[in-house]
């Protein structure tokens, strides 16, 4: 059974390497400067992560088959491009996706 001493060194140590990982390429780039390729590459990075995110929830996983579709998460998740397209405010893509969600949750 861990002591509280191992539970203790792993949480501070876990949190350690996670904020190394988040503050390290700020202190990086403060220093250098990045090749304007690399940032036209790096612009796209958000968007292939959502996109991943999304066809994830949409498509389900069947061993041995091809991928079936969740017409509820479909559904839930056309209000939210739109509003993603009209805003391109996170926190109103945020809301409206919850607000959707949750919707069709009851009405399906």
């Amino acid at each position: 059974m861990p002591t509280i001493k191992f539970i203790s060194w792993t949480i501070f140590c876990t949190g350690l390497a996670t904020w190394l990982t988040r503050i390290t390429p700020f202190v990086l780039l403060k220093k250098f400067t990045l090749p304007p390729a690399v940032i036209e590459f790096l612009n796209f990075v958000p968007i292939t992560i959502m996109a991943a995110l999304w066809f994830q929830q949409i498509f389900i996983q069947q061993p041995g088959q091809l991928p079936a579709i969740d017409y509820l998460n479909l559904c839930a998740s056309l209000p939210t491009v739109i509003s993603a397209i009209i805003s391109k405010n996170l926190l109103v893509i945020v809301v409206v996706g919850i607000i959707s969600a949750a919707v069709f949750n009851i009405v399906l």
